[in-house]
């Protein structure tokens, strides 16, 4: 098969097809003849060497995909043969066949595109653990979301419209604002003209948010407390600002406020499986209706997976990009 799996780190340039064997699905996995791949900056930085995937996963990149079910691994489900799915998986995904845990499987409904579908796994997951696991946000909340149209503000936005939770985000300019307000933001603000503080007391009447939703970490994370209400809860789920943070620790005592985060990749089959459940429940019903989908900002031939890559470190896309892969060299 055709596959992504760099020998060196590198600029996207090194993104090339190269053969590989087709992989074979262990016990409780299916094999997916792969329609299409999510890009994710945790695959940017694989590329450059920054991120080492997990131990057991594949060196090929790729952290969501869909397609069709086409061999079963032993105890795996039988049912799930020829059935179209998407799937988070720990790595492979930038190829025409992974592996994935059948418990990490989500059924591809006639309402979404193959497309659509690979796009929703890796956000869907890391949203719904951080900002509604961890982060508690329910009906009623108002929530400050950093990054608004990335690939995880977009998922942020539309779950926060279906569950009833106004949303507030950032973003890096005037159009990426008006991009966040036509798909959904309840507020938009402008970080490099506005300070996102003030702007949050102004909107929430002094009040604050019940969850931030951090992807910068380093100075935003005293920054973000100061916007969070009392009880109130701060999420962290990257550190594109810096790995450290200097924080008022009297003032989370006064405030009882919260800080916690977490990363998706390492965790184990059995608590994306449980992840996976939860969503099948609670979200799919939305999805299957057509109330839910991803924002696609730009979708990319296989053999075009540098300018995939670019695209997203371009810093320029509104919601997710996707590398088509079903037909490549067949």
């Amino acid at each position: 098969m055709l596959a992504i799996d760099p020998a060196e780190p590198g600029g996207p340039e090194v993104l090339v097809p190269v053969q590989r064997p087709v992989p074979q699905p262990g016990p409780g996995e299916v094999l997916i003849h792969v329609a299409a791949a999510g890009v994710n900056r945790p695959e940017v930085l694989q590329r450059k060497g920054l991120y080492p995937p997990p131990p057991g996963a594949p060196s090929i990149l790729g952290l969501e995909v869909s397609g069709e079910v086409v061999a079963v691994g032993p105890d795996g489900p039988e049912e799930l043969l020829g059935q179209p799915v998407c799937a988070l998986v720990a790595g492979g995904g930038y190829a025409q066949y992974a592996v994935a845990p059948a418990g990490q499987c989500l059924p591809v409904p006639p309402a979404l595109t193959m497309v659509e579908a690979a796009a929703m796994p890796e956000t869907l997951f890391t949203v719904w653990t951080n900002l509604f696991e961890r982060g508690f946000a329910a009906e009623g909340d108002t929530v400050l979301v950093h990054g608004g149209t990335s690939g995880i503000g977009t998922m942020a936005i539309a779950l926060c419209n279906l569950f009833g939770i106004t949303v507030i985000v950032t973003a890096g300019s005037p159009e990426k604002v008006a991009a966040a307000r036509g798909i959904g933001a309840d507020h938009a603000i402008d970080y490099k003209a506005e300070d996102f503080v003030e702007r949050v007391k102004e909107i929430t009447g002094g009040k604050g948010v019940a969850v931030v939703l951090d992807m910068i970490g380093g100075d935003y994370v005293a920054r973000n407390l100061q916007c969070l209400a009392d009880d109130g809860r701060h999420v962290s789920i990257a550190v594109q600002g810096g790995a450290q943070a200097t924080v008022p620790i009297f003032e989370i005592m006064r405030r009882r406020l919260t800080l916690t985060g977490s990363t998706l990749r390492p965790r184990d089959t059995v608590f994306k499986s449980m992840v996976a459940d939860e969503l099948h429940r609670t979200v799919w019903p939305h999805v299957e209706a057509g109330r839910l989908k991803p924002v696609i900002d730009s979708t990319f031939p296989f053999a075009e997976a540098p300018a995939a890559h670019a695209r997203m470190e371009s810093g320029e896309h509104v919601g997710k990009i996707v590398l088509a892969i079903l037909g490549e060299g067949e």
